[in-house]
């Protein structure tokens, strides 16, 4: 969903359901994509589960999802911090992740922050604005902003926020689409690791400074007109599916995070996703799954734009991909290029909204010119390149 204050109402809700991806749906999704993750563990996980499935269509594992700092996952590559230098829960631990795919068509990079704006993300856009441009950036950074920096965290929290999407806006190119993950619910009970034991007194009114820093953040990623993806809204209900830290999440809980963020970005994009009917031998989790326990219900306001969306069903695994295509036969193309969410009123100019907000180029346009990691542009036709 993209904000925009000036209207005081979100500009387009998301024209389709979620969509249940698979490997090779995300693969040409983000053909020749760089997509840049900031934030803390959550984002990791994150990162983690985007990088399995532009692989294949597993899950991650227990171990995967606890695992930091380890030099290797699933063919990616620790760059910095973790191993490379020494585990521990301080503000000042990094860790630098990337993955790029064996065709060279996909580059995935994660960076680990313990502060929405620093010194280090300074460093960060430094190396965004030398190397190669981005074309999807995915950024939270919250539970840490308000339990490890004092008393005043909540105003250095939002004066934070002002700083990155300032610099978000100067630093990224018009046409890199920018999604601020909201932060998910916490737990009555928050044991994670970034919470130190002297700040443990801070756990109770952890839950509701989130809250409050959810519409912070939302309002400033909309007065920028940047896209916001409201976790704490989608996963309010999904209690059982939270760890018992009250933080963290499980495998089921970070596919589904992962098909909405694609499904919000291919959204964007203008790509029409297929829409598949699962089998009737694949019955969804009984409605004991739930908890619809009142005191996880975190709402945000209704200005926000938080209308009723659709709640967090964790389903079977998508069906495998067919097997190996007979000779001479071609299967069609399974992601298809539709009507970006702002149509330009030619392929040369995007008209720019109302009060700050950035122009954005939408995939129709980018197709032409966004070609970092294959040096050989894609046919710009009426089909997604395979």
């Amino acid at each position: 969903m993209v904000f925009c204050l000036e209207k005081e109402e979100p500009r387009l809700r998301l024209r389709s359901a979620m969509v249940h991806f698979h490997a090779s749906e995300v693969q040409q999704l983000l053909h020749n994509k760089f997509v840049v993750i900031l934030g803390d563990s959550i984002q990791r996980a994150v990162y983690k589960d985007l990088v399995l499935l532009l692989q294949r269509d597993s899950l991650l594992t227990a171990a995967q999802l606890k695992a930091k700092g380890e030099l290797s996952f699933e063919q990616d590559q620790l760059v910095a911090g973790g191993q490379l230098g020494e585990l521990h829960n301080g503000t000042q631990y990094r860790e630098v992740r990337q993955f790029c795919s064996g065709s060279g068509h996909h580059l995935v990079r994660f960076y680990f922050l313990t502060r929405v704006y620093s010194e280090y993300l300074e460093g960060v856009l430094e190396e965004l604005t030398y190397g190669p441009a981005p074309d999807l950036v995915i950024i939270n950074s919250c539970l840490w902003d308000l339990s490890r920096y004092g008393r005043c965290s909540m105003e250095s929290y939002r004066e934070n926020l002002e700083r990155v999407f300032v610099r978000m806006d100067q630093v990224l190119p018009d046409s890199c689409l920018l999604v601020w993950n909201m932060a998910m619910p916490l737990g009555e009970r928050v044991t994670g690791g970034f919470l130190l034991p002297e700040l443990q007194p801070l756990a109770g009114s952890l839950r509701r400074d989130v809250v409050e820093g959810n519409f912070y953040s939302a309002t400033l990623a909309g007065d920028h007109c940047f896209d916001v993806l409201d976790l704490h809204f989608h996963f309010r209900h999904a209690v059982q599916h939270r760890h018992r830290d009250g933080v963290h999440w499980d495998q089921h809980a970070h596919r589904h995070l992962s098909h909405l963020l694609l499904t919000h970005v291919a959204d964007a994009w203008g790509v029409e996703l297929p829409k598949r009917d699962y089998p009737s031998g694949q019955p969804f989790p009984p409605h004991e799954f739930f908890n619809y326990n009142s005191t996880e219900d975190f709402s945000m306001s209704s200005h926000l734009g938080c209308g009723p969306g659709v709640n967090f069903v964790p389903g079977p695994l998508p069906p495998p991909v067919p097997g190996p295509i007979p000779h001479g036969q071609h299967r069609g193309p399974v992601v298809h290029r539709g009507m970006p969410r702002c149509a330009p009123n030619s392929p040369y100019h995007m008209p720019r909204m109302g009060g700050p907000c950035r122009q954005r180029l939408r995939h129709s346009d980018r197709l032409i010119h966004t070609n970092k990691l294959d040096r050989q542009p894609p046919a710009h036709s009426g089909t997604w390149p395979g």
